[in-house]
């Protein structure tokens, strides 16, 4: 019998993102671009998932250069991965701040073993995308800032109908939704990192296809070490309160 953990390995091995993109925009899948991620990420997950318990799923926006882009894991960076899970990396040690905050939260929680028994984070869009930043930087890109603009797609991008078969991160998105569903994951209440565009796109997704019986979002970390640092531990605490309630 597979277990939590084979199963999200297996996901990752798979993934894969065969449409076009936008001019400008290019694709990141740690999988596929370094094969040391791999490793990395099925040694953590083995760790943490290696059961056949059931989680809450955590939704971020798309995997960032400095987290799960180097590590394939959502919200830890290499510096976390080692001092925080135990778990060896061998390349550069970046430094993300929103894996700061939430490994922070995570230890207010009870510590890895009890958060990561009780809750599982991806993302919307389980694939990342960067672009040319104004000094010729690659720069994060998330996947709402050009969702609309895909060869087909309309204003109403979130509408199940008018976009099956048009806008290929789209229906890459619920295709992959769909899978991590699948992994054994409850559906009463999922958690989305994003109280702006990606609570949003999530909600009219949610009213497409009625994935979650409730979305409750929280607001990014992202957003809370760049301004709101100070107010920090506030949103640990309010973090770790939603998650109390169903957890």
């Amino acid at each position: 019998m597979k277990t939590f953990a084979d199963r999200i390995i297996e996901f990752n091995e798979n993934l894969d993102f065969p449409g076009a993109l936008p001019e400008g925009i290019s694709l990141l899948n740690p999988f596929r671009q370094n094969r040391d991620i791999l490793p990395v990420s099925s040694a953590f997950y083995r760790k943490y998932y290696s059961d056949s318990l059931s989680r809450h799923l955590i939704l971020g926006i798309n995997p960032g250069r400095f987290g799960a882009g180097v590590t394939g894991i959502p919200f830890t960076d290499p510096k976390r991965l080692i001092e925080k899970c135990g778990i060896p990396f061998l390349g550069e040690l970046k430094h993300e701040p929103s894996s700061v905050f939430i490994y922070e939260m995570i230890e207010a929680f009870g510590g890895a073993e009890a958060f990561y028994r009780k809750l599982y984070i991806n993302s919307v869009c389980p694939l990342g995308f960067t672009a040319t930043g104004k000094n010729g930087s690659e720069v994060n890109c998330n996947y709402y800032d050009f969702i609309e603009k895909l060869p087909g797609a309309d204003k109403k991008v979130t509408n199940q109908s008018a976009n099956r078969n048009t806008n290929p991160v789209y229906d890459f998105i619920v295709e992959n939704m769909k899978k991590q569903l699948a992994m054994g994951v409850e559906t009463d209440v999922c958690f989305c990192f994003g109280t702006g565009k990606n609570e949003k796109f999530l909600a009219r997704l949610n009213d497409d296809h009625g994935f979650f019986g409730k979305i409750v979002a929280l607001e990014h970390p992202r957003f809370i070490m760049q301004y709101k640092a100070r107010l920090k531990h506030f949103y640990i605490d309010k973090y770790i309160s939603a998650f109390r309630e169903v957890c």
